[in-house]
C-alpha cells in the first residue's frame, strides 16, 4: 500500500471528471491509472514503476493469505478451492498493471470468492467482530459491481479504494485471529 501511495504522489494527472487536473485524485482516478506509462493528462507517468512494485507484492501478499487459510480449514475440498485461488491470485492480480489489465481483474472475482468461503466458515466460530467485519468487506465489493454495473464510475473509483482498503483490513485480522483456538480447523456455518 505503501508503493501505491507514493506512485500517487508522482502521478502527473488526469482523471475521469478531468483530463487536464494536476495529481492522483483518490476519488476520480482508478489504481490502475497508476500502471500507465502516460497519464491520462499525456504527460510521463513517473510514479508507474512504485505502482507496479507495488501490485507486485499486493499479488504476493493475497497468494500468499489464500494459501496460508487454506491450511487452516477442515474440509480439503475448501482447501483446495483456497489453495487455488492463492496460486492464481499470484498471477491475475500482478496482471492488473500490465496491458493485460482486462484479464488481470478475474483477480477480483477470485478474491471475492476466497473471501466468501472464509466468512462461511468464519460464521461458525466465536469471533463476532471478525464475522462483522467479513460481511461488511463482501458487502463493499457487491456495491462497487453495483455501481460499475450502472455505470456511476466517479463512485466506483471510490469504491474500488474502500473495498481494497476493507480487505486489506480484514485479511489482517483473520491472519492476526488465525492463531487463536476456535480459528483452527473450522467448519463451515451450519
Amino acid at each position: 500500500m505503501i508503493l501505491i501511495v507514493v506512485a500517487a504522489t508522482k502521478y502527473p494527472g488526469g482523471s475521469l471528471v478531468d483530463k487536464n487536473a494536476d495529481g492522483f485524485h483518490w476519488s476520480k482516478n482508478f489504481i490502475s491509472n497508476l500502471f500507465a506509462e502516460t497519464a491520462i493528462n499525456g504527460k510521463e507517468n513517473k510514479g508507474r514503476i512504485w505502482a507496479v512494485i507495488g501490485m507486485a507484492f499486493h499479488s504476493i501478499g493475497y497468494g500468499v493469505f489464500f494459501i496460508n487459510m487454506s491450511t487452516k480449514l477442515s474440509q480439503s475440498k475448501w482447501a483446495r478451492s483456497l489453495r487455488f485461488i492463492g496460486f492464481a491470485n499470484l498471477l491475475f492480480i500482478f496482471l492488473i498493471a500490465t496491458p493485460l489489465h482486462d484479464l488481470g481483474t478475474i483477480s477480483i472475482v477470485l478474491t471475492l470468492a476466497g473471501l466468501f468461503t472464509i466468512t462461511i466458515f468464519i460464521l461458525n466460530t466465536k469471533l463476532h467482530l471478525l464475522k462483522f467485519c467479513s460481511v461488511i468487506c463482501l458487502l463493499t465489493y457487491y456495491v462497487f459491481f453495483m455501481f460499475y454495473g450502472l455505470g456511476y464510475l466517479e463512485w466506483t473509483a471510490i469504491m474500488q479504494k474502500v473495498y481494497v482498503l476493507s480487505s486489506l483490513l480484514l485479511v489482517i485480522g483473520l491472519e492476526y485471529f488465525s492463531k487463536k483456538e476456535d480459528f483452527i480447523n473450522m467448519r463451515p456455518y451450519k
